[in-house]
């Protein structure tokens, strides 16, 4: 019995740093999925990446379907398809991720958390849209009268794509960003339209129990801050925290380090 209690007495300095060690591990951070909006690609993240993951976070960004460099063919690019490419690329990583959606991106991060809610910790809305079960993104879109986007769409190839002059692409996306990322912005990809009539399908039980937070840009002409105002209150006392940035409707570009640091205290 003296021997045991003395080899407890030895070992009790080992095991309280050991203990210590446990605790001074800092807790893992979380990773974050990116889904770009209308009239954009994977390029709109290219300033807000790297400094998330010099800070330590993991960062999953990519092209939807017949978006930038990816070779969907237009007439296959519909709403289904994107949000599979989401939850595919989620379900791909270990634990749970925060996702963002910009503009667009919203509608389909809305639908993916409804399909897929224990592999989503937060969702994070980046002027986007976020709709009600039951809406349409041509339904919010068209009830926005501050946007430029609607106004200036031309449709192509028998209506499955639409385009925007350079100049307004500039405009709405680009007109606070670098001379450089506004003649990237003037050259994008004419947008598929398919996704504008699918409607949202959620459930309190599965969408409805995400944590949410909403980014707001007040100078924004893509999705207007009165449109943006009316889909938070869609969901009085749902969403978590409201930001605002004082920004167009790129704030990944216009103010990356503002951006970067409300998604920092978001997490």
């Amino acid at each position: 019995m003296r021997l045991l209690l003395t080899l407890i007495i030895m070992a009790s300095p080992f095991l309280a740093a050991s203990c210590n060690d446990q605790q001074s591990v800092p807790p893992s951070k979380p990773t974050f999925v990116f889904v770009h909006g209308t009239f954009a690609d994977d390029y709109a993240w290219h300033l807000v990446k790297p400094k998330l993951e010099q800070a330590g976070y993991k960062v999953v960004s990519f092209n939807l379907p017949a978006h930038g460099n990816d070779q969907t063919p237009v007439s296959q690019a519909n709403f289904d398809l994107y949000v599979n490419t989401v939850v595919n690329k989620i379900n791909a990583i270990s634990g749970k991720v925060v996702l963002l959606g910009h503009s667009m991106g919203g509608f389909v991060v809305t639908q993916v958390a409804e399909k897929i809610p224990a592999k989503i910790e937060k969702l994070v809305y980046l002027c986007a849209f976020l709709p009600k079960d039951g809406q349409t993104l041509y339904e919010l879109a068209s009830s926005d009268t501050e946007s430029l986007i609607g106004p200036n769409l031309h449709p192509e190839e028998n209506g499955l794509v639409a385009s925007l002059p350079p100049n307004v692409l500039v405009q709405v996306f680009a007109i606070d960003a670098s001379e450089e990322i506004q003649k990237v912005a003037a050259k994008t990809r004419p947008e598929p339209l398919a996704v504008f009539q699918a409607k949202a399908s959620l459930t309190d039980a599965n969408f409805g129990k995400i944590p949410k937070y909403y980014i707001k840009t007040l100078k924004d002409q893509g999705v207007g801050p009165a449109l943006q105002q009316r889909m938070i209150d869609g969901y009085p006392g749902k969403i978590a925290k409201i930001y605002t940035m004082n920004t167009s409707h790129s704030p990944y570009w216009a103010k990356p380090d503002e951006l970067v640091s409300i998604l920092k205290e978001i997490n």
